[in-house]
């Protein structure tokens, strides 16, 4: 347990019906009987706070009074939930008050007066990690679950705060841990080592309880990550192509101008949309071509910056015109990038028309629309989700998908697992093998915390919201 009580407002600041404050740690119940009186109170108790004992899990109406002077600063409703049986495991109290930047700041300042600590961004839910009711894994998923933009994502963000994904990682740490008490065994008593350890035993052991599960959460990330992290999808292209009408109808609204006159976007426009499930940040972008005008020059030099950092690229082209050099000469500068080619303005055409496309961009997927008439618009919402998901499809059974820092954990444990398996099969000493088998361990521990180091716990929880 933490020596330390702290405070912060737990809620938006803003106008509303409901701010909360939130109150843990040992000086909770005190610091709220000091400062709150309950419905029905009479003047003559205002000195003697502390006769009123607080039940567990309870709702208290009252008010908030300033003790030095008597001021009711507002009708209030107080949750009160004592330690362990708490969110943090320690005592809790959560003041309800009216939502709003000066009665939630009152409020706040006068708890911060008794001697409580401000709390840091996260403070609340490290608590509960250090405390032993939650592991890293689902203090993760708090921030994941605030994070969700989509249905999806709130589905894998509600199945790792449910301790999904730590009841894999124990699954297979448990086989190592098996694995790593025979080679101790066998260290131990080397007289007696055969009778101690078979070497193809372990293997098959580690590779079918070890080495496949974890392949198979990797492939997890690399296939569907992008369910719960989303995705950066660019659209670029030469001016008047149908950039601007394409984010229009992609988020069903006039978000970006469009007329006639070529290079209208001058500079990037974002909006974010849902597309199967994946969270998607969509970018506007300045058309592409030679131009001798200044803002234009700066508006391009930003679409190529903006498109090195992006996931995916919609390069759109023109149906009712043959491509050109320019055309040719941007594709040459994002073809490093996964990239869609859009063939726009399909109104214009015949239904049998075919663009003559360069050899190069044969592997090139390629969708052709009416961004003006929304046609199309539904296939290209199919390819984006089929292209993004590595070609997994949209639908993603299982909802145990890890994130970057578990993806480089698994991989840490992965190698060191597979050293240990070569070890076996080369007969090496048990001392080295055993090195091996507590490094795949240990990288386990990182996921759900018990070998995480202090400044990886920082950096997770330093990425919260203040209150949570």
């Amino acid at each position: 347990m933490n020596s330390s009580t702290i405070a912060a407002i737990a809620t938006p600041i803003g106008c509303g019906g409901i701010g909360i404050i939130k109150i843990s740690g040992p000086n909770a119940l005190s610091i709220a009987a000091h400062i709150f009186r309950k419905s029905g109170f009479k003047q003559e108790w205002l000195d003697t706070a502390n006769n009123f004992s607080f039940k567990t899990h309870r709702l208290y109406h009252g008010h908030i009074i300033d003790p030095e002077n008597g001021l009711v600063l507002d009708e209030v409703v107080l949750a009160v939930m004592k330690a362990p049986c708490s969110y943090t495991r320690e005592d809790v109290v959560e003041i309800q008050a009216h939502s709003g930047y000066a009665v939630l700041s009152a409020i706040l300042l006068l708890v911060l007066k008794q001697g409580v600590k401000p709390a840091e961004p996260g403070e609340f839910t490290k608590r509960a990690y250090i405390n032993g009711r939650i592991d890293l894994t689902q203090a993760e998923a708090v921030i994941d679950i605030i994070n969700a933009r989509t249905d999806k994502a709130l589905e894998i963000a509600t199945s790792q705060i449910k301790g999904d994904m730590k009841v894999r990682v124990e699954a297979i740490r448990g086989v190592l841990v098996n694995i790593m008490t025979k080679v101790s065994a066998a260290i131990e008593f080397s007289d007696d080592v055969g009778k101690t350890i078979d070497a193809d035993s372990a293997i098959e052991e580690l590779q079918g309880g070890v080495v496949a599960r974890l392949k198979e959460l990797i492939e997890q990330y690399d296939n569907a990550h992008v369910l719960r992290d989303g995705v950066n999808l660019v659209i670029v292209g030469q001016p008047n192509v149908g950039k601007s009408s394409l984010m229009n109808s992609l988020i069903k609204k006039d978000r970006a101008i469009v007329t006639c006159v070529p290079g209208t976007t001058r500079d990037l426009i974002e909006e974010t949309l849902n597309i199967h499930g994946i969270p998607v940040i969509i970018t506007d972008t300045a058309g592409l071509h030679k131009t001798d005008d200044p803002v234009e020059v700066i508006g391009i030099k930003k679409t190529y910056e903006h498109t090195s950092g992006c996931d995916l690229v919609l390069f759109m082209v023109d149906a009712s015109c043959p491509l050109t050099s320019e055309d040719i000469a941007i594709f040459e500068k994002i073809n490093n990038k996964k990239t869609i080619l859009v063939i726009n303005k399909s109104d214009l055409v015949d239904e049998k028309f075919a663009m003559n496309i360069p050899s190069h961009w044969a592997d090139v997927p390629q969708v052709t629309i009416s961004a003006r008439y929304n046609r199309g618009i539904e296939t290209l919402k199919d390819l984006v989700a089929k292209t993004v998901l590595s070609g997994q499809g949209i639908d993603i059974a299982d909802k145990i998908i890890p994130n970057l820092r578990h993806k480089i954990a698994l991989d840490k444990s992965l190698e060191s697992v597979s050293l240990s398996i070569e070890g076996f099969q080369a007969e090496v000493p048990f001392e080295l093998i055993a090195i091996d088998v507590q490094g795949s361990i240990d990288s386990l521990g990182e996921i759900t915390g018990v070998a995480a180091r202090e400044e990886v716990l920082d950096k997770i929880f330093s990425s919260f919201c203040i209150g949570k």
